[in-house]
């Protein structure tokens, strides 16, 4: 069932997002230090700080960036911010399909309460130095103010608590840029390369 603006119309979920999510972040645009300094990367803005290795995921064909990945404290944090409506939330939908995908690639999953509010820690099967394992991750996830931030921790953070409180951190420093554009919820905000590409 559609409505007319031609979205199909699904019950509305609430936001799911940390009660200081407006002062401890991750932050919107509109509620950042305007004279902090940041590495624009169009979509998202990230503090700059010392050990932090800033990459661009680049999709195959299109060579759009999809993602922002982090290297931090022997850890990933892989971030992507969404459109998303003004008064519902896509965590719990986005949730199910990530536990759907893992399933689907052998792995299992578990929904655990974390510092951001529910999240997916999954072990995922891998292959490293031709040995067959699992690999654990934890995807976060914060709805704001018309946008829904993903994270995806690998890494020291996804098994031991004081890699995973400063990888926590950086997920809490991020801000969203919306932007006035309209956009269908769900669409990636676009995310592009910095003025300065040595910041990358």
């Amino acid at each position: 069932m559609s409505d007319a603006t031609g979205y199909d119309a699904t019950p509305e979920e609430p936001k799911s997002a940390p009660a200081d999510r407006s002062t401890h972040g991750p932050l919107d645009e509109s509620e950042a230090n305007a004279v902090r300094p940041y590495v624009d990367l169009g979509g998202v803005k990230i503090v700059p700080r010392a050990d932090l290795q800033l990459r661009l995921e680049v999709e195959d064909g299109t060579q759009r960036i999809v993602a922002v990945a982090m290297d931090y404290f022997g850890s990933t944090l892989q971030v992507q911010p969404f459109a998303a409506p003004r008064t519902s939330g896509l965590w719990a939908e986005i949730r199910g399909q990530i536990v759907d995908q893992i399933q689907k690639q052998g792995g299992t999953t578990r929904i655990a309460d974390g510092p951001f509010g529910p999240e997916v820690l999954a072990q995922i099967p891998a292959t490293v130095a031709g040995e067959t394992g699992a690999r654990l991750v934890r995807f976060v996830g914060v709805d704001g103010p018309r946008w829904f931030l993903r994270g995806v921790i690998s890494g020291d953070a996804a098994v031991n608590p004081e890699a995973a409180s400063h990888v926590e951190d950086l997920f809490r420093s991020v801000v969203v840029v919306r932007g006035n554009t309209p956009m269908p919820p769900r669409d990636l905000i676009p995310l592009n390369m910095p003025a300065n590409a040595g910041d990358v």
